[in-house]
């Protein structure tokens, strides 16, 4: 039950989300407080050093942040982020970012994003927390709040 919730409120999240579709990331494993996202690195995301951008980077994980943490159910937005990168990213990388729920109360929730690339090397650590607010993403008739 909670796991088809979780795949269900990703899904209305993700449906709604033209910057997290623009980055081309796909949505690879969900489960209450927990995602897996992975996309590729393009040639319009390189900065003037022909590397990656840090926002590149920053936007998968914050992603991955928003779905882990909205997994159970009910809607929560970041408070705090931030991000640590480790190594360069390429055109034609493929990145991959796994959450961890690090904490979860009534109202605060706290997520590490490890992301890896296709080598399976760290290239970039993230923290975030969130409020949990008192919405559901769904009532009982299963529709979706507004």
């Amino acid at each position: 039950m909670a796991k088809n919730l979780a795949k269900k409120v990703v899904a209305k999240m993700f449906d709604n989300d033209p910057f997290t579709k623009w980055l081309g990331i796909d949505v690879i494993k969900i489960e209450p407080g927990f995602c897996i996202l992975k996309m590729k690195v393009r040639k319009e995301m390189l900065n003037g050093f022909g590397i990656a951008h840090g926002g590149i980077t920053f936007s998968l994980a914050d992603s991955a942040l928003a779905f882990a943490s909205n997994s159970h159910g009910r809607m929560a937005v970041s408070v705090e982020t931030s991000i640590s990168h480790t190594e360069k990213l390429y055109e034609g990388d493929e990145i991959t970012a796994t959450t961890e729920e690090m904490s979860l109360s009534n109202k605060i929730g706290v997520y590490h994003i490890s992301i890896k690339n296709q080598r399976d090397e760290i290239v970039a650590l993230f923290k975030g927390t969130v409020y949990r607010s008192g919405k559901e993403w769904f009532g009982e008739l299963g529709d979706g709040v507004k």
